[in-house]
């Protein structure tokens, strides 16, 4: 099991149970007590559950799955056949630039088949992923997490994140985003994290763009790039064919997986 998944494992049993021993986490995960225990220090850091004498317990506030705990089951079938056609994109020794996101986040579960990667993100939950699978480290992928303020998604954002990315340079830049419109272009209701998400896409050679169709025709807060300096963007086939044509008009990629 990913770390991720187990890790959300553990808070959706807390999040029916309020608290739960070491071992009985262990046993109802499958896994070393020392694994759970790591998994507890790490989500006591994110401030989702608290470590108390011999197991944790929910964070009050926390018995329901934050954002990103519903992003992962939205449209789940969509978002993985997404992550595996831009995936394509990715050879062997690339540096490889992902935003914080529920598809990008399926992005990164198939860049562990891909040897010699580097993925630079923002993302916690990302470099979570990479964080005790074994895949990981046989084929030889490194993450350069950058540094910010940590959003609701687990989403590092701000002057401290955009600073980093000024400095560092990939093959290709995935985004997720909250919306895609003609004329508003990509959008997301953060303008923190619409500021690093353009530090995220100045930093790659390519900027690849992964939302699924209901993305389509959504406008927030702030645009992030206008649908001209986007190079390639990934979709569903749930995309209708006229939204379609208006894409292809602007970006000269378009992908339905």
């Amino acid at each position: 099991m990913l770390v991720s998944d187990r890790r959300s494992s553990l808070l959706a049993f807390l999040r029916a149970h309020g608290s739960a021993a070491v071992e009985t986490l262990a046993s109802e995960l499958k896994v070393s007590a020392m694994t759970v225990r790591r998994d507890i220090d790490a989500l006591t850091e994110a401030g989702l559950v608290e470590r108390v004498r011999g197991g944790a317990t929910i964070v009050r506030g926390q018995t329901r799955p934050g954002p990103m705990d519903a992003a992962m089951h939205r449209l789940r079938a969509e978002k993985e056949a997404i992550a595996r056609v831009a995936a394509t994109m990715v050879e062997p020794g690339m540096a490889v630039g992902l935003s914080g996101g529920s598809t990008t986040w399926f992005l990164a579960r198939q860049l562990l088949r891909i040897p010699d990667v580097t993925v630079l993100t923002n993302s916690l939950a990302i470099a979570d992923l990479f964080e005790e699978v074994d895949d990981a480290a046989e084929t030889g992928t490194s993450v350069v997490l950058t540094g910010g303020i940590r959003t609701p998604g687990r989403a590092l954002v701000g002057p401290v994140a955009v600073r980093s990315l000024s400095y560092l340079h990939c093959d290709i830049s995935f985004l997720s985003v909250h919306g895609i419109h003609e004329e508003a272009g990509l959008t997301t209701p953060n303008i923190l994290e619409a500021e690093t998400s353009r530090a995220m896409a100045a930093s790659g050679g390519r900027t690849v763009v992964v939302a699924d169709h209901t993305k389509w025709d959504v406008v927030s807060l702030t645009t992030v790039l206008d649908l001209e300096d986007v190079d390639v963007l990934v979709t569903d086939r749930g995309l209708p064919d006229p939204a379609a044509e208006v894409a292809r008009a602007h970006i000269a990629d378009v992908r339905l997986a």
